[in-house]
């Protein structure tokens, strides 16, 4: 392949966290794949998040919005190609008035064909275009059904979440706001070790064992102690089992738990635009 620019440096580098020359070598012996590269990165001893998927989104905001009854929760991104327009009231006014018409429709097509100002949402982005000068686009559309949903949106709209809990107690309004901003801020995979895709857990297994290697672990020794690092791994990104951030010597499940002994967690999303 051919030379590894410092844009595909720097990329690497926003989702990896680790150093331009670490990000660069990696590249190199990728032949450019960033995927790839992270995995090296990993398997190198680097810390690297565990989910990438951010890095695809581009300009815009990301709105969630609860119904009346707080039972049903949406996201969507309303996506754009640059920050200036991404920052403007009459686009965030906009990305509010679509999250608000998404919450009454349960798929992606759905929404994209209901009517807004006496026009599909499809053909609103299209006009909107031509009257902003960019490309307008649903890059999300998330949605969630429990007893209780609460939602949460980090400034600047970059950030939006939504989670689902299991009764409708007292107390369940704050823990849905603190278990949503959680969400937002340590970007969990999955709800709980169920909801990770084996694939993932696969590939996590495999890197424990070559970090082992490289540290010279007896082959026999590989699969218990890789076991260990991916107990490590499901604390670290499931939502439930991630310390809480408002108080690290309790888990998010042991928060929700102290508000009502059998509440619960049942669903979240998460989409962000970095």
């Amino acid at each position: 392949m051919g030379k590894i620019t410092a844009s595909e440096v720097n990329n690497l580098r926003k989702i990896s966290g680790a150093g331009i020359m670490d990000c660069k070598n990696a590249l190199v012996e990728a032949n450019g794949n960033v995927d790839t590269a992270i995995e090296l990165l990993r398997k190198k001893g680097q810390k690297v998040a565990a989910k990438r998927a951010d890095r695809e989104s581009s300009e815009g905001a990301a709105i969630a919005k609860v119904n009346s009854d707080s039972t049903n929760g949406v996201i969507i991104s309303l996506n754009c190609e640059t920050d200036f327009v991404a920052k403007n009231e009459s686009f965030i006014s906009l990305a509010n008035e679509l999250a608000k018409l998404a919450l009454n429709h349960e798929t992606m097509d759905e929404f994209l064909n209901s009517s807004i100002d006496s026009m599909t949402v499809n053909e609103k982005l299209i006009q909107q275009t031509g009257v902003i000068g960019e490309k307008l686009v649903i890059g999300s559309f998330e949605k969630i059904s429990a007893s209780y949903v609460g939602n949460y949106i980090h400034a600047g709209n970059k950030i939006a979440t939504i989670v689902g809990f299991s009764s409708s107690v007292e107390g369940v309004e704050e823990a849905a706001k603190n278990v949503a901003m959680q969400a937002a801020a340590m970007n969990p995979i999955a709800l709980d070790e169920k909801g990770v895709d084996q694939k993932i857990i696969d590939k996590e297994i495999e890197i424990a064992k070559d970090q082992l290697r490289q540290q010279g672990k007896p082959e026999a020794m590989l699969e218990n102690i890789s076991k260990g690092k991916l107990k490590r791994f499901f604390k670290d990104n499931t939502l439930i089992n991630q310390d809480y951030i408002k108080d690290n010597k309790q888990s998010v499940s042991s928060y929700v738990k102290s508000i009502n002994s059998g509440l619960k967690i049942t669903d979240f999303r998460r989409v962000a635009l970095v």
